[in-house]
């Protein structure tokens, strides 16, 4: 029997189904991959006509074989873009699609990927117009994002269905139903079981048929379960940006691949997440920079973060980076600089550089000379070149500077980055600083030692001063506290000043 035909008998039998979708989308999967026109699944009555079925079943004869969605899924397709809204299935319009700002909540079981589907899942939904809540007792829809790597995790999940059937049960006529989801490992994995078990589930979702959130909750709105289980050989999610859903995450993980051909005895994950694929270079490399510019953006706005980047350069000049294989160009650094600069007025750059790399000309050494001229850093940690046992340079490269030459570009590098970062350090004499204490001074038994808000050494005496948190008391600074210090001189390495006041994070204000 031809592939395709054994979907529509399958269709057939799903029809009135908890898993009728599946083959819907089964059907429109094999219409993209066809090179014959797109069609239109007939409705029950018109598969009765026989001109119209014949007609169908000739379409159908002419279609793709089962080896030829193998041969298209080994090169995964480019995906649509954001801003391409694909054609609604025939039994639903555009505007059903569509959230209408219906409230959504997210609870993620399992691992590290189940946070990943969460911000893949909400970063769907939130195109299409929902809302997240983080209150269950508000929420139109209620997504459970799960685990199947245990029995343990799945009896959770059943735990906590059996937790939510008062919310569903006790729901007031006048809101809109309640709709309960079922995503990730276990939807994937039981399927049927969970349809027929838990009455109140109303769409399941695997982690390969997130992009069909909106239909399958559409599915529900009529009263219908609803289900997408699905796995692919190639969704990646590679064009979906993933929406943090922990507005205060101090951390961000990146997906670079999905599923697993590992097939580990023990193991369900192949079975749940199907098979390894990767995302694209491309899409890994958007996401990680637009975590950077929101880190770039939080640096700037935040009082309590530190205006202080560390950006390891090496080298200045683009033929020896390449022999170190930095993985970038003296051009492309100096671009993120200034690129920095805009996004953090003021910030504080270090950064490490070694002098006397293999092959190293003197032209390359001016090279990196001009860079710690033109970058003017703040803080520098400088070494002459020392080569490693194991390293690739100590395989494929020969350490052949000479080690008086080596000493000699250090010197220069030293002086040239002392120079500039004095110009740069003395910018902040006459300015108050506020400064956190960090103790005593290595150098002086009555100075205290802080560092001010780009990562800079703060000298200043340690006398009594003005506690501004408590008007007429008088105190001596300890470890931990801030205070504000104007700046009297300046070194490349430190700055001096006289100490003003005790203050806090939240009262201080820092004028220059």
């Amino acid at each position: 029997m031809h592939p395709l035909q054994c979907v529509l008998r399958a269709q057939r039998c799903l029809r009135r189904g908890p898993l009728a979708s599946v083959s819907w989308l089964l059907l429109r999967t094999c219409r993209a991959h066809s090179s014959v026109p797109s069609f239109v699944c007939p409705s029950p009555e018109r598969q009765q006509e026989d001109g119209v079925w014949k007609d169908f079943s000739s379409r159908l004869a002419t279609g793709p074989t089962f080896q030829d969605f193998l041969r298209s899924a080994s090169v995964p397709p480019e995906q649509p873009s954001s801003s391409e809204v694909e054609d609604p299935p025939p039994y639903l319009t555009v505007d059903e699609l569509l959230g209408r700002q219906r409230r959504v909540y997210l609870e993620t079981y399992g691992c590290q990927m189940n946070v990943n589907d969460t911000e893949i899942a909400w970063s769907i939904l939130q195109k299409s117009g929902y809302l997240r809540t983080s209150d269950l007792q508000e929420a139109d829809v209620i997504l459970l994002v799960t685990c199947s790597i245990r029995e343990k995790a799945e009896q959770t999940i059943w735990n906590r269905l059996h937790q939510l059937k008062p919310l569903k049960s006790k729901r007031l006529r006048s809101r809109v139903p309640l709709r309960i989801g079922i995503l990730g490992c276990m939807a994937e994995r039981l399927k049927e079981e969970i349809l027929n078990r838990e009455k109140m589930v109303d769409i399941l979702a695997g982690p390969d048929a997130y992009r069909d959130l909106p239909r399958l909750l559409a599915v529900a709105e009529s009263g219908q379960q609803a289900a997408n289980v699905l796995l692919s050989l190639d969704e990646t999610y590679a064009d979906v940006m993933p929406v943090q859903t922990s507005p205060s995450a101090t951390s961000a993980f990146v997906s670079i691949m999905r599923g697993c051909d590992n097939m580990c005895s023990y193991c369900i994950v192949p079975f749940t997440r199907g098979r390894e694929r990767s995302r694209p270079v491309a899409s890994i490399l958007e996401e990680v920079r637009k975590l950077s510019e929101q880190v770039l953006q939080l640096i700037h706005e935040r009082d309590n973060i530190c205006k202080q980047i560390h950006l390891p350069a090496q080298s200045g000049s683009s033929r020896v980076l390449e022999a170190m294989r930095r993985g970038y160009s003296r051009e492309a650094y100096v671009e993120l600089i200034q690129h920095i600069r805009e996004s953090i007025p003021g910030v504080s750059l270090s950064s490490d550089f070694i002098a006397g790399f293999c092959g190293e000309t003197e032209e390359d050494h001016l090279q990196t000379v001009s860079l710690l001229r033109e970058v003017r850093y703040n803080i520098g940690f400088l070494f002459a070149y020392s080569m490693r046992q194991k390293t690739r340079a100590y395989h494929r490269l020969k350490d052949d500077i000479p080690e008086e030459v080596k000493l000699r570009r250090l010197e220069e590098l030293i002086t040239v980055f002392r120079e500039e970062a004095t110009k740069a350090n003395k910018s902040f004499v006459g300015c108050t600083q506020l400064v956190l204490v960090e103790g005593p001074s290595k150098r002086s038994a009555t100075d205290l030692c802080g560092r001010n808000d780009g990562n800079l050494k703060v000298i200043f005496a340690d006398v009594e001063m003005e506690d501004a948190t408590d008007s007429g008391l008088r105190v001596r600074a300890q470890p931990g506290d801030y205070v504000l210090v104007k700046i009297t001189s300046a070194s490349s390495q430190t700055l001096k000043g006289h100490v003003l006041c005790k203050t806090t994070l939240k009262d201080s204000t820092a004028y220059c």
